[in-house]
């Protein structure tokens, strides 16, 4: 029998006789790994590793953000300046210093042990991410204890584990795969307390590592990105305190004490960044950043409903059981598990909804009360009969679509059909397929691990495969490998037209960024310059250095693509030959 928990909760699963079908694999290994929490934990470890690693190592660093945190901490490190967070002489106060300090520790644990160039190795810096997104996973399970059996929490880690927006997070040096892990603790360790005040048991018997676990993990989530994590996480007890009259259980929390720890925990760098740049943190932080994004300054809008229609791609392949489970949720909304779990998902929901700018990842700490909601749902086997062949179809829609799109991808950037990636994209397509058509109200969870294998195959073929692949939409690589085999000592670069951070971080901080007059300027100060001028630059370029008498050859053109303005670019690297 396994072992269940914290009644009472949501699901209250029944324990069939042939709960496993003896043809399935996939629900026997389940079966095995539920046996104890050891099995569980190491289970879900491997399958992170298996959906996380694929392109880990060898794509790009991507622009904007992810490059832009990179040379942040790039420059710590340089400078062993390790409170002021710049982006090369600009000051970048948008997020506090919790990402940067965990991105420093890998890089200068791996340059002490004498890999070369780990400045410039962009995936260094992505491991603080792969940590948090692994470390999310297995909290998932862990909260998912408190409201399903151990069975139902390896699913529910494993619906968040192949989660789209998850495996892309994963894979970027920014704060949100972390961010996810500190919202998860939190919110396990306050459904515990809330689970067991609504048990009616002894106030003093909770332990003390619950309200530990929480106040530590507001303190990191804090340290991360400020105060996004109490947003999720009043909201949360506001509305339990409504829909219970009471708000008593929050004493269980140990508030004073808690405070207290949270403020020794986040202090100390406020203080410092207070002394060393006055109010300018706050104001960029709080007033440029947080509440730009309340009124619509920045360029990412979008209408409410943005989220709800991006649900069912970014929470693939979980999505399509979330709908069948949706009408049981809502019956059982009134069920302490699913009161909480609820009160986690729908406030902080509509709060993003109604926010004016939208990004995906936005919405990712609520996600694994979705995916324990579902599995409440599919332990109950209560899942919506309308959703029995138009939902599970989605199993195959998301991987058949993803596909057709990176083989075309391929093809129009590369002319190349990357035939590597064909047989994994045939292994994902059949196990979609397989999720599909062996869909049963009964058997749902034959279907979604079949969809989950899905998702692996999936990882290999876009981001191992297809997407290293598409080197005309990472040219700032390609410049700084024509930079490093120039015959002369200490290069130094100028950028005109291309100023995308990931150049920044490939060429080196000193790298001025400019435009094609200041160039040329910068080519005739000296030996061993370069001027990297994108085509749309080259005519100012060309007029400056006619006027300063400048000579200069082309060493190299690099064609690609800038995806983050959409338009196709052709950089030259232009080296002085001295003036007239």
């Amino acid at each position: 029998m396994v072992e269940t928990y914290a009644r009472p909760r949501f699901g209250e699963p029944r324990e069939p006789k042939n709960r496993v079908n003896p043809g399935s694999r996939l629900a026997g290994l389940l079966d095995l790994v539920a046996a104890s929490h050891v099995r569980a934990t190491l289970f879900l470890v491997c399958c992170g590793l298996v959906l996380f690693l694929p392109g880990f190592f060898n794509i790009p660093p991507i622009d904007r953000d992810e490059a832009r945190f990179a040379q942040a901490t790039k420059q710590m490190v340089e400078s062993n300046d390790f409170v002021d967070i710049r982006f090369q002489d600009d000051v970048r106060y948008k997020k506090p210093v919790g990402i940067y300090w965990m991105q420093s520790a890998v890089v200068e644990t791996v340059s002490a042990l004498g890999l070369p160039q780990a400045q410039i190795r962009i995936w260094l810096y992505r491991i603080p991410s792969l940590i948090g997104a692994i470390g999310a996973v297995l909290l998932t399970y862990w909260t998912a204890l408190a409201f399903v059996t151990r069975r139902g929490a390896i699913l529910a880690g494993l619906i968040m584990c192949s989660s789209v927006l998850l495996g892309a997070e994963a894979r970027l040096a920014k704060t949100d795969a972390m961010l996810l892990l500190t919202v998860v603790a939190a919110m396990g360790a306050m459904a515990r307390v809330y689970l067991s005040w609504q048990r009616g048991e002894d106030p003093l018997r909770p332990p003390w590592s619950w309200p530990a676990i929480f106040w530590t993990a507001l303190a990191a989530g804090i340290l991360l990105k400020g105060p996004l994590i109490l947003l999720f996480v009043a909201l949360t007890i506001v509305t339990l305190t409504i829909l219970d009259r009471s708000a008593a259980w929050l004493w269980r929390l140990r508030p004073v004490w808690g405070l207290m720890w949270m403020l020794v925990l986040v202090l100390p760098w406020f203080v410092a960044i207070f002394w060393r740049a006055g109010q300018t943190f706050f104001t960029d932080s709080v007033g440029r950043d947080m509440l730009a994004k309340f009124a619509a300054q920045e360029s990412h809008g979008a209408p409410p409903g943005f989220y709800l229609a991006l649900f069912w791609i970014t929470f693939w392949p979980g999505a399509a059981l979330a709908g069948m489970a949706a009408p049981a949720v809502w019956r059982a909304r009134r069920e302490p598990g699913a009161q909480y779990l609820l009160a986690w998902l729908i406030p902080s929901w509509i709060v993003f909804e109604l926010v004016m700018t939208k990004l995906p990842h936005y919405v990712l700490p609520l996600y694994p009360a979705i995916a324990i909601l579902a599995v409440g749902a599919l332990e109950r086997r209560v899942l919506s009969r309308s959703w029995l062949m138009r939902g599970a179809a989605w199993w195959f829609v998301i991987p058949a679509g993803a596909s057709v799109l990176a083989v075309v991808g391929a093809i129009a950037l590369t002319r190349q059909p990357v035939f590597l990636a064909w047989p994994f994209i045939a292994a994902a397509l059949i196990f979609g397929l397989f999720a599909w058509w062996l869909y049963e109200d009964s058997r749902a969870e034959r279907s979604l691990l079949n969809a989950v294998v899905s998702a692996m195959f999936l990882a290999i073929a876009v981001y191992g495969i297809v997407l290293p692949s598409l080197t005309p939409l990472f040219p700032s690589p390609e410049i700084a490998r024509a930079l490093r085999n120039v015959v002369c000592v200490g290069p130094k670069a100028a950028a005109a037209g291309f100023h995308e951070p990931s150049l920044v971080f490939m060429t080196g901080t000193s790298t001025l960024l400019t435009d094609g007059s200041g160039a040329a300027d910068f080519l005739g100060q000296g030996s061993c310059r370069f001027a990297l001028v994108e085509s749309r630059s080259e005519r100012s370029f060309a007029a400056r250095a006619e006027a300063i008498g400048l000579r200069y050859n082309v060493a190299t053109r690099i064609d690609g693509y800038n995806y983050s303005q959409g338009k196709a670019i052709s950089i030259a690297i232009f080296r002085s030959e001295g003036t007239q």
